[in-house]
């Protein structure tokens, strides 16, 4: 062909643009949509750079030096005020202690400690953990660790903390004393995976009658629920005490997931919606393992969250009975978003509701302080000292249950069925100053150190709970030394058979604790415990019945 000669026509170039073209049209038509209603991009690097310019002002001129990081983080703190009480920044620092504790483990050498006068004492030793592994026991005082001295040198728990942690098959050396043998132990300890459970205990109240405590929802406490409640249901339960007290919450799937267990198939379990959140609905799947048996949950001022989504399912559908107090109400959902830093703003997208539609979250309108002092007025009105729980007038929302139509009411936590009041004692006041002293704490550790190898013979529960007396010099002991600061507590105390049968009470608890950790410890306090006591006498009467039926 001639070199001057008109190219031929190609029939794919226009084409090619062609649909070039409608991909772009395409892709400006989503992008339209996704910034629908978003600020320009100009106003949030103009907004962005205001506080920038003020900030880099303020660190090259202001009278005095100042930190950058404390000025961000208080202009942080400004923005959340004005939402929600649950809308949280989480700074970078804080980051792997919050998700240590919602995804059920840390990397250490699983040891319980308390710093004893001015010395680490090991106080309990996770079984067959790294340390259980090395030979470290219960009472053994820990003066070295890698060579570095933390006896006697006013060392803080964080420091503590963080020289015995660290990456998985790293090792740590531990000079430590024995006082119930009057001698110096070396051991070192290949660092581990450390389970944080979330199932504290779960053990037969007796022959019919199964107990499990959860003290949050995280991402193992599904599996750990399973692994409690296959055990109890091979030794005969046929009743269930479910403790949610005093747990704050967590993850949501995890709550809905033991409610699975326990509710009938296809029902309604929880639903979440917010102004920029589809409403999404949570329902049992599948047969559970405990569904027909008889169930008290336990709630108090300190359930929340996902302990209200379990307790409120569990109530609609007039599936057990609620013991307790009224709970915390919390009825907001979190999402978390990472931030470049790496820290994270945990922020309130939705609210949750019961399958009867009732949401527990109680107000916060009259600001965050009103909001967080919810206990104190709670304890001066009565609500917590008396079997009548005041409501006020936004609980005042009547719903109504799914099989009985009973009345549950919605805007300030969950309304157990039944009420129990704290126990009241004329010397309450003088029992909490002596419980929560650091001398009561530290003469029961020291006694424990000195005679741990007599005291750590007992291998069972039930073999502590048959044999183990408290010895008089014990208690003679902590009377003696919580004579010089609560002289007049003590006086009291003592001359009062109630109370100071609650106060032997709870120092059995602590040497369970020791012993056999938070399973031993709750098989002990709960056999005084009034709310567990009302649980018991209601799950083996006609009462159970009158409520719910069944």
């Amino acid at each position: 062909m001639p070199a001057d000669a008109p190219k031929p026509f190609n029939i794919w170039t226009p084409l090619t643009f062609s649909v070039i073209l409608i991909i772009g049209i395409l892709i400006g038509f989503q992008l339209n949509r996704y910034l629908y209603k978003k600020r320009p991009i100009t106003t949030v690097i103009e907004r962005n750079d205001r506080l920038e310019e003020i900030i880099d002002i303020i660190g090259a001129r202001y009278v005095d030096s100042v930190n950058t990081d404390s000025l961000y983080a208080d202009a942080i703190s400004g923005i959340l005020k004005h939402l929600d009480p649950h809308t949280t920044y989480i700074p970078l620092r804080d980051m792997a202690a919050v998700t240590e504790d919602l995804e059920g483990n840390f990397k250490g050498i699983g040891i319980e400690f308390f710093i004893l006068k001015d010395t680490l004492m090991v106080t309990s030793v996770l079984t067959n953990g790294p340390s259980y592994e090395a030979g470290v026991k219960a009472g053994d005082k820990i003066v070295k660790v890698n060579d570095s001295s933390v006896a006697g040198v006013n060392i803080s728990n964080e420091d503590l903390i963080s020289m015995l942690r660290g990456a998985e098959g790293s090792s740590v050396k531990l000079d430590m004393f024995r006082p119930s043998e009057g001698r110096m132990i070396q051991a070192e300890v290949k660092r581990g995976i450390i389970p944080l459970y979330s199932v504290d205990a779960s053990y037969m109240i007796d022959k019919e009658t199964g107990y499990i405590r959860i003290n949050r929802f995280s991402a193992t406490t599904y599996r750990e629920f399973m692994n409690a409640l296959n055990g109890l249901l091979k030794k005969g339960m046929q009743k269930m005490v479910l403790d949610l007290r005093q747990n704050p919450g967590g993850y949501l799937d995890a709550a809905t997931a033991i409610a699975d267990e326990l509710i009938g198939e296809s029902r309604l379990l929880v639903y979440t919606e917010g102004r920029a959140s589809s409403r999404e609905e949570y329902l049992s799947g599948q047969k559970g393992r405990f569904e027909n048996g008889r169930l008290a949950v336990l709630v108090d001022e300190g359930s929340a969250s996902a302990s209200e989504i379990l307790a409120g399912a569990v109530q609609d559908w007039d599936r057990g009975i609620i013991i307790g107090r009224r709970s915390y109400g919390k009825g907001l959902v979190q999402e978390q978003f990472e931030l470049e830093d790496g820290s994270a703003l945990r922020l309130t997208t939705a609210r949750y509701y019961t399958p009867s539609g009732r949401s527990i979250q109680r107000p916060y309108d009259m600001g965050k302080e009103e909001y967080a002092h919810s206990f104190t007025r709670r304890f001066k009105n009565g609500s917590l000292t008396e079997t009548s729980d005041t409501l006020n007038a936004h609980d005042t929302l009547v719903y109504f249950t799914e099989k009985k139509r009973r009345r549950v009411y919605g805007g300030g936590g969950i309304k157990p069925d039944i009420i129990v009041p704290y126990e009241r004692s004329i010397y309450a006041t003088e029992l909490y100053d002596i419980m929560t002293s650091p001398i009561f704490t530290g003469t029961i550790y020291e006694y424990f150190s000195q005679h741990s190898k007599e005291i750590a013979s007992y291998h069972s529960f039930r073999e502590f709970d048959t044999a183990f007396r408290l010895m008089p010099q014990l208690m003679e002991q902590l009377r003696k030394a919580l004579s010089s600061e609560l002289s007049d507590q003590i006086n009291k105390v003592w001359q009062d058979n109630e109370t100071r049968s609650y106060l032997y009470a709870h120092t059995r608890a602590t040497f369970a604790r020791m012993l056999f950790r938070s399973n031993g410890y709750y098989q002990e306090i709960n056999k005084r415990d009034n709310i567990v006591l009302k649980a018991l006498s209601v799950l083996n009467s006609n009462e159970y019945s009158a409520i719910i039926g069944g």
